[in-house]
């Protein structure tokens, strides 16, 4: 969602040299981002390999030869999008004159040269960082999501579904996300992929990380039809994939808020969590119940019941679904 402030700064600074620091989990996310001069890896996993391992001298070396070619960027302003303290100290480091922080906590504002404070409480997608860029005076334009596909990604995209034999027009689900109170049932997905497949007559690809291949293959036991590439798409190929698509149905996910970046139709269940309800898109909207209990985030008081999701039936889905793909 932060991906929106790239072109608000294009807009704004037409000749400024825009950086990116990131883990390498997200890089390839940006690698090749049209907006973007530099992606700068801070090699995070690789230096908690070196703390366990005991190898200080190294571990300090790396740190300072990474610090110093950080600041020999001599940056006249860094950005701390997350206001966590890891991201304040980067930002720090940066040896940026002008260091400005989003919503600071954790201590990282007293790093800040300023603060920008959390504003009126708003359901707007991104609503932190439209107003961040709102506080510096950018261009923020319609502030949407800048996520775009590289010809690699779609080319090798291509591929893939040629050689799953996946033929466009499809339809994409996005059953996976990280916590149980965000997901929805497995007899809804169940329910919702035969209920599409008889009114829209178009392929079904499930999405996920590798991490879900498991749980994939049990829901493909009971939707055979459905082709699973969860596991099998790397991250540019995913928004590639996702761009290709002619809806999308999801869970709180990063995937699912690719289908509002990628400005298919897409229709986002929430319940544990609420990050927005306003999607800024004609042809995106979000499935929410504002139950007394709800958001619970991660402290559920239903037992595993997980009513907030239950009462976001299929039919209801695949309605929404339809609707959006109907929308100019």
């Amino acid at each position: 969602m932060a991906s929106a402030i790239l072109p608000a700064l294009r807009n704004t600074y037409p000749d400024a040299r825009i950086a990116w620091l990131i883990e390498p989990v997200a890089a390839p996310l940006l690698d090749g981002h049209p907006l973007l001069d530099r992606v700068i890896c801070w090699p995070r996993g690789h230096w908690i390999k070196l703390l366990k391992a005991g190898r200080w001298i190294t571990l300090g070396r790396e740190v300072s030869a990474f610090v110093g070619r950080l600041r020999a960027e001599r940056f006249d302003a860094a950005f701390d999008l997350q206001g966590l303290l890891k991201s304040g100290i980067w930002t720090y480091l940066s040896g940026a004159p002008q260091r400005i922080g989003l919503r600071s906590s954790e201590g990282s504002q007293y790093l800040m040269t300023r603060v920008v404070e959390s504003g009126p409480a708003t359901r707007r997608i991104g609503a932190e960082y439209h107003r961040f860029s709102l506080e510096l005076g950018l261009d923020v334009g319609d502030f949407s999501m800048s996520m775009p596909a590289t010809e690699t990604a779609m080319r090798e995209t291509n591929e893939l579904l040629h050689e799953h034999g996946i033929r466009a027009p499809f339809i994409v689900i996005c059953p996976f996300t990280t916590r149980p109170q965000k997901h929805w049932f497995d007899e809804h997905w169940v329910r919702f992929a035969h209920a599409a497949r008889r009114a829209l007559d178009m392929p079904l690809v499930m999405l996920g990380g590798s991490n879900d291949r498991d749980h994939a293959a049990r829901l493909q036991q009971q939707i055979p039809f459905v082709q699973t590439l969860a596991g099998k798409t790397t991250l540019p190929q995913t928004v590639a994939l996702i761009a290709q698509a002619r809806g999308l149905l999801g869970v709180d996910t990063g995937l699912t808020h690719l289908g509002i970046a990628q400005g298919i139709p897409t229709v986002a269940l929430f319940g544990s969590t609420c990050p927005y309800t306003d999607t800024t898109r004609a042809n995106a909207t979000v499935l929410y119940e504002s139950l007394a209990c709800s958001p619970c985030r991660r402290r559920p008081t239903c037992g595993g019941a997980f009513t907030c999701m239950a009462q976001l039936t299929p039919d209801r889905a695949l309605l929404a679904l339809q609707d959006m793909m109907s929308a100019v």
